[in-house]
């Protein structure tokens, strides 16, 4: 159906027929043909008042756009919704305009700086004589309020570099000008207004303020300072987080009161498991039991590893920067590397990943078609700097153990082998609990090495496995890793929070850089297809995502100590020692409690450190030879024979996958 601009505009003049028709192609592929110069806004109320009513914005050509920009050329559009997903980030975006506005009207003198959405949220730097606290919070909301409700349309400007920093010059917005002065000379600067309140802005917005909705309320202050140098001013952000509706926001309210319960890092003192402290910023410090739980994850993984054929290497630590300049790690990662200069005046630096030290391996002696694929594993630690301000637990450090891998493949194999890993994958995460997996592909960035050709190669390898898996999977343009594209395995955990944890990448470029080589099966030498593969991705990370996923409560055969045996009376204490040391020789991991305590002290304690099993043994268990035990969670106990209970706890405490 063609619907020309006539209708749209009420004008039936004679000029209309002199204008050029475009053409708008629809998300379900069909095409109508309008007058240039045309809005997203016009288009939908052509098609109905509602859509009209309904719509936020326009995606064109896969771009976000005001809805009331003009659309010149021929273009695929599609209108989006307020209560469309895409329509998220801009009701985040206006809402930190809204909060902005409001601190200015209530706090005369205020500076603005920069204000993006994020992830859950938004926020915005301000610069004021005082630091603004959380007691701020509620008449900066009613403020808000306020101003959506005067339902101010927002409003775009195209404005010339020297007004713009006169104009916020003038205002004392010394920031604002600052911002504008160190734009590229080609950028334009767009201007956005809500009524009388203006801002700096690339765009897009929402019609107006009303679109916003009221689904919004501040959550916290930090410092921030001007551009993250700490030589410049202290600012004071402020952290708002917003949502389509009221349900969207009280969930998110919900979850964040649930993810506080499941915080890594309280469980992590309360079970006795790790610490960290100012003297190795981002490092852990594993205590016994945490060190426990980490080796138990390395056991389970060389068991998978071994069965799925894979060879277990370990590399250096410190390399010469050579490498990691021959590697381009070094003009990728450069500044994230810890380095150090020996005596002899070389540079050294620890390795931020694995890639180069295990295709040293792989290069030691002449390799044929025949030793393909070679599959090599390492749990290796790397080490990376980190911002102090982003280091957050076990989920960003500087120093982590990677359980990498990298398969050395020809291209025929390339299918097979992501097969391969994918189901490797999907099946260890099964066994951590996670049941709720998506995948990402992510291909070419920005900056990369290695031309066109071979990542069209590369991706094109990649695409073909992953629909010969026959997984599904979304697309996530231009996060592929500098050397290949990837595919990101996402985690979804028990309060609905994705974490992306394993990766595999297809890499025709790092074989090449390191001459790396095998001899094919017409004699010739060849470079071999390199998957760098991560199962975990970090352990340490793993770690602080499986503690939050079960709130401390780990599968039995995970938890680093399965069982406390806890005497009620002392004419027990002998008893209790002989089933210690019993399920202790059966390598159960078992520990005494013999302190001269209440029992009811003793199990609040140790339910407190997540302890699976309890065995609460007194005067009538010793008589009767049996065992009373209390699980985590429950108030009820169950009595058994030792036998019983040896036999029932070594079926119980087996990994996945073991053999009776």
């Amino acid at each position: 159906m063609k619907i020309l601009n006539k209708e749209l505009n009420g004008e039936k003049n004679n000029m209309e027929t002199t204008k050029k028709n475009i053409v708008i192609t629809f998300p379900d592929g069909k095409n109508s043909e309008f007058f240039k110069g045309i809005s997203g806004y016009e288009i939908a109320k052509s098609i109905s008042k509602s859509l009209a009513k309904e719509a936020a914005a326009v995606e064109i050509n896969g771009n976000l756009d005001d809805l009331k920009s003009k659309i010149e050329n021929n273009t695929s559009i599609n209108i989006i919704k307020r209560n469309d997903d895409e329509a998220l980030e801009l009701i985040r975006h206006d809402c930190a305009h809204i909060m902005a506005e409001a601190v200015q009207e209530i706090f005369p003198g205020t500076q603005v700086t920069i204000g993006p959405a994020i992830e859950n949220g938004f926020y915005y730097d301000f610069s004021y004589k005082r630091s603004f606290t959380t007691d701020d919070f509620q008449k900066i909301e009613e403020k808000m309020s306020e101003i959506i409700d005067k339902d101010a349309e927002f409003m775009k400007e195209i404005w010339k570099r020297e007004k713009a920093i006169k104009f916020f010059k003038d205002k004392g917005e010394k920031y604002k000008a600052q911002i504008i002065k160190e734009l590229p000379e080609e950028e334009t600067i767009t201007i956005y207004k809500q009524g009388e309140w203006i801002d700096l802005c690339k765009g897009p917005h929402l019609p107006s303020t009303k679109h916003i909705g009221k689904a919004f309320k501040l959550m916290k202050v930090a410092g921030a300072y001007w551009r993250g140098d700490s030589s410049n001013e202290m600012l004071t952000r402020i952290y708002g987080t917003a949502w389509r509706n009221e349900k969207e926001l009280n969930n998110y309210l919900i979850q964040l009161e649930e993810a506080e319960k499941r915080d890594h890092r309280k469980l992590g003192k309360e079970m006795d498991l790790f610490h960290f402290q100012e003297e190795a910023p981002g490092a852990v410090f594993w205590h016994h039991k945490g060190w426990k739980l980490f080796q138990s994850l390395v056991s389970y993984m060389q068991k998978r590893q071994d069965d799925a054929g894979y060879e277990e290497i370990n590399t250096p630590d410190i390399m010469d920067k050579s490498l990691w300049e021959l590697s381009g790690h070094w003009e990728k990662f450069g500044d994230t590397m810890f380095t150090t200069e020996a005596k002899e005046k070389k540079i050294y630096a620890l390795k931020p990943m694995n890639c180069p030290g295990g295709m040293q391996v792989y290069k030691q002696g002449i390799k044929s078609y025949r030793d393909l694929p070679l599959r090599m594993a390492e749990f290796g630690k790397v080490h990376r700097y980190e911002p102090s301000g982003a280091l957050h637990g076990l989920m960003r450090v500087r120093a982590f153990t990677q359980d990498d891998a990298h398969i050395f493949c020809t291209e025929k194999q390339i299918t097979e082998e992501c097969i391969s890993v994918c189901n490797l994958i999907l099946s260890i995460y099964k066994d951590f609990g996670f049941e709720n997996i998506s995948i990402k592909f992510s291909d070419r960035p920005e900056k990369r090495v290695g031309s066109d050709d071979i990542w069209e190669k590369s991706e094109k390898a990649l695409k073909k496995a992953i629909d010969a898996s026959g997984l599904s999977y979304s697309y996530n343009p231009g996060e592929g890793a500098f050397y290949g594209p990837k595919l990101e395995f996402v985690l979804r955990d028990a309060i609905g929070r994705d974490w992306q944890c394993g990766t595999l990448q297809v890499d025709l470029n790092l074989p090449e850089r390191l001459s790396a080589n095998y001899i094919g099966e017409d004699g010739s030498k060849h470079f071999p297809v390199m998957l760098h593969r991560a199962l975990f991705g970090s352990l340490e990370r793993f770690i602080g995502i499986l503690l939050e996923h079960h709130a401390g409560k780990l599968p039995l055969w995970l938890a680093p100590i399965q069982i406390v045996i806890a005497n009620i009376t002392s004419s027990a204490e002998c008893y209790a020692k002989e089933i210690f040391e019993l399920f202790k020789q059966n390598s159960l991991r078992t520990e005494l409690d013999t302190r001269n305590e209440k029992i009811g002290y003793k199990i609040r304690e140790h339910s407190t450190a997540k302890i699976p099993i309890l065995f609460i043994i007194g005067n009538k268990e010793m008589e009767e030879k049996t065992i009373s035990i209390r699980r985590l969670g429950s108030d009820k106990t169950e009595t058994l024979s030792i036998e019983d209970s040896l036999s029932k706890l070594l079926d119980e405490t087996k990994p996945p996958g073991s053999i009776a």
